[in-house]
């Protein structure tokens, strides 16, 4: 059978780049993306172009953000997509390498966050599990100091994207994977976790914040119900933009009344 031709639209730098300046992306801002590259439609020159697009709107001035988690850096006891075997566990903690913001891959967050990663210039947080990567004039400033046992909290880049007045692009994306919700994990009672992961000497176990993102997408709801957030049309994907410190306040009030976790787990 012929191989049917791909679904569009058509999306190329230049129209991408259009796109997110018509929906409000500012030259010179800083800006914390979460993206999906096939909602996107079919872009020629994959995530680089969409790279690109993103750094022509926000300018030399403006500062590019992605996540770049490694969940996998984690104790195997917990994996469920999928599980290890149980005798694999401790071989799995001895040898696994540790976090090197230079060469471990992203999980997780998509094609695009991993261009960014390794792109000419940009600069990646310590934290061996819940890393971010920039690029721009303040990238050293939002990703440096990102303390080892600060997943996403205070001690974290989003606390200084935060005070910076960043916003949050979701490029296709849904409110599932808005990191600066966790910010207000850390503001309300949330209850504290054991988490191992490879360290420099050997395998770490560091008592931190639990987090999730169980009910986000509820919570995303509500915010764009109550506050104003910018929506549009990037390609074939849909864009939501919205300051960083609104959607961290408006959380804090939210998971409060709506998923309280001050009890252990």
């Amino acid at each position: 059978m012929p191989t049917p031709p791909p679904t569009g639209p058509l999306v190329t730098r230049d129209t991408l780049a259009a796109q997110l300046r018509e929906v409000g992306v500012r030259s010179g801002e800083t800006l914390l993306a979460h993206s999906s590259l096939g909602s996107l439609g079919w872009v020629c020159g994959g995530p680089v172009a969409v790279v690109q697009a993103l750094l022509d709107a926000l300018g030399p001035e403006g500062t590019l953000v992605v996540p770049t988690q490694t969940g996998d850096l984690s104790d195997p006891a917990v994996w469920s997509n999928p599980p290890v075997p149980e005798e694999w566990w401790e071989p799995i903690r001895v040898t696994m390498p540790p976090y090197d913001p230079a060469v471990t891959p992203t999980r997780g967050v998509g094609v695009i966050p991993e261009t960014v990663r390794t792109w000419p210039g940009a600069l990646r947080s310590a934290h061996p599990q819940t890393s971010f990567a920039a690029l721009g004039p303040r990238a050293a400033e939002i990703v440096g100091g990102h303390a080892l046992d600060c997943r996403l909290g205070e001690r974290s880049p989003l606390a200084r994207l935060e005070a910076l007045h960043a916003r949050v692009l979701l490029l296709g994306a849904g409110y599932d994977t808005c990191t600066s919700f966790h910010l207000a994990e850390y503001r309300i009672p949330s209850p504290l976790v054991k988490v191992g992961r490879p360290g420099p000497t050997g395998w770490e176990v560091v008592t931190e914040v639990s987090i999730t993102s169980d009910r986000f997408d509820e919570l995303g709801h509500d915010f764009e119900r109550d506050r104003p957030v910018v929506r549009g049309k990037a390609g074939a994907a849909d864009v939501r933009l919205f300051p960083v410190a609104d959607a961290v306040a408006y959380a804090q009030r939210w998971l409060s009344i709506h998923r309280p976790r001050a009890e252990e787990i």
